[in-house]
């Protein structure tokens, strides 16, 4: 089977972040009960299908046509997960960083390759989904960058897993935008 190895020059890059997560945000208990949060509600892309949710309701008292904006977020969200936990990663094989030591708290321990991050992937594409004719916009993604950078915080991708996620997600995200409008 194919698989492409992630290069070295992103050592730098992931050993960086990882020294500013641990000098800086790791020994917060606030932050980390912030961080460990948004890493379980981002765990399947629930609280994207879940914003959906709360969108269409809200579309649905004004008449709008918010069935087919549901839809496209759930059978999207299904795609994205599919696409990117399978072949994506299956692709890449890369192994999560190293944890030694206790967690501070619970956390769902992934079984698939550390490249992209499906967090992060599911993360941004949902907020583009999200996004359309909605003044909340700005909030979707900033709880997408709290998500995707959740997961650098619970040590269990590296930064650069991290923006290849983001980057696969905005793409899938503006993806379907684009091949599958919604008008009011």
């Amino acid at each position: 089977m194919l698989t492409i190895p992630i290069p070295r020059a992103f050592e730098p890059l992931d050993s960086t972040v990882d020294i500013f997560f641990d000098e800086r945000l790791r020994s917060s208990r606030v932050l980390d009960l912030v961080m460990y949060s948004a890493s379980a509600v981002g765990d399947h892309g629930v609280v994207w299908l879940a914003l959906a949710g709360v969108q269409a309701a809200r579309r649905a008292q004004r008449g709008a046509a918010w069935k087919r904006r549901f839809t496209r977020v759930a059978v999207g969200l299904a795609v994205e997960s599919v696409v990117v936990n399978g072949p994506v990663k299956l692709l890449f094989r890369r192994s999560r960083p190293v944890h030694l030591g206790p967690r501070p708290l619970h956390l769902r321990q992934p079984r698939t390759s550390s490249f992209p991050s499906g967090h992060a992937a599911a993360a941004f594409f949902g907020a583009a989904l999200l996004r359309d004719d909605d003044q909340a916009w700005p909030i979707y993604y900033v709880l997408a960058v709290v998500v995707a950078a959740s997961r650098i915080h619970v040590r269990i991708h590296h930064a650069s897993d991290v923006i290849g996620g983001v980057l696969t997600g905005v793409v899938l995200g503006e993806t379907l935008r684009k091949l599958v409008p919604v008008e009011e």
